[in-house]
């Protein structure tokens, strides 16, 4: 596995890495600095990671020459042959480098963000930790003043070369760590499972759950997206469905349905509404000689009581689902009654997440 973190100036990249390295036993991969990149534009310093005291992280006072490689191609060739290991790095500057180790099915990128005037502060503190008489560091930078940080910050996000902002929003994950103290972010961290496999290759859960939210994607319904996937016991899918008007009808969408066009409430003259649930189109599509005993049902929502007395008569083993509805209650009785196992799944957390609301 190897982890590529990136991120604002003074975010906490290193403090993220370093928690990996304490924590769950991965070793930091380095980039020789070079004068000048394919571009000829002076490529950026190592990230070296401006934060706080209360954020220290101890730095090695020499990077190892075994983790350190002249290029990105050569850091991923020693990475290939020991994948199962676990590894990390900061050095990633350029699109061509993440392009790179974007191809390899163990990579995956973290980015890290904090407001600006936090990242300033901790700019600051960390400047007036390593002038202080105590500290053992020469390389100590005066304090800047908060536009000079802005300045920099900007460079370093939006340059047209080596800018950062086209990495952070490739990231799988993205983190928002406004922790004041590196044992507060240690504790938010633990909570993410940032190690867990299906983030590289996703469990068939993840995986059939994504397609059912794809098929989501096509619903012409005003009132829900529900995408739903049947799988069989050989995991093969055997069909998929999503919600709307029956065919040949104008879409729901479109003002096809009056039912859901009016606003009406979850569960209110369903009687009247013409869209076939996600759950129906698949049934249909599937017929009853394909659904075999052992078949799975993926939906990204909670089947109704319509639905789900429809999918014990077709003989369904199982059921998963993401999000729940209105109707959860009556339709996990009439499962439990007809011995169809009904679970929740939900994916690991990826996006945008902000450390803060995991406490």
């Amino acid at each position: 596995m190897l982890i590529g973190i990136c991120g604002a100036k003074c975010a906490g990249k290193s403090a993220v890495a370093q928690y990996l390295i304490d924590h769950h036993g991965f070793t930091k991969l380095y980039l020789e600095q070079k004068k000048e990149s394919q571009t000829g534009v002076p490529e950026q310093p190592s990230n070296s990671e401006a934060i706080p005291t209360t954020l220290s992280i101890h730095q090695p006072s020499a990077t190892p020459a075994s983790h350190t490689f002249p290029t990105a191609t050569a850091l991923l060739d020693f990475v290939t042959k020991s994948w199962r290991s676990r590894w990390v790095t900061t050095e990633i500057h350029t699109e061509a480098v993440l392009d790179a180790l974007s191809r390899r099915p163990f990579f995956i990128l973290i980015s890290v963000d904090a407001p600006l005037t936090l990242r300033w502060r901790r700019h600051q503190q960390r400047s007036s930790s390593l002038s202080s008489p105590s500290s053992t560091t020469t390389a100590a930078s005066p304090p800047i003043s908060l536009e000079d940080f802005v300045t920099q910050s900007d460079t370093h996000l939006y340059s047209p070369y080596t800018g950062a902002q086209s990495l952070i929003s490739r990231a799988t994950i993205r983190l928002l760590n406004t922790s004041s103290s590196l044992a507060h972010l240690y504790a938010t961290l633990g909570k993410l499972d940032l190690t867990n496999p299906d983030r590289l290759r996703p469990s068939w859960d993840s995986y059939f759950m994504s397609l059912a939210s794809l098929a989501a994607q096509r619903s012409n319904c005003m009132k829900r997206a529900v995408g739903c996937v049947l799988v069989g016991r050989e995991r093969r899918v055997i069909s998929t469905g999503y919600n709307g008007t029956p065919r040949n009808l104008v879409n729901c969408g479109e003002g096809g349905c009056a039912r859901c066009n009016s606003g009406e409430g979850s569960g209110v003259s369903l009687g009247t509404c013409l869209c076939l649930h996600a759950e129906e189109n698949a049934l249909l599509e599937a017929g009853r000689e394909r659904i075999r005993e052992g078949s799975v049902l993926y939906c990204n929502t909670c089947p109704c009581l319509t639905c789900s007395i429809k999918i014990v008569q077709v003989g369904i083993s199982e059921v998963v689902y993401s999000q729940g509805y209105s109707m959860d209650g009556e339709t996990a009785e009439v499962f439990k009654t007809a011995g169809i196992r009904l679970r929740q799944f939900s994916p690991p957390a990826n996006g945008l997440i902000h450390l803060e609301r995991l406490e």
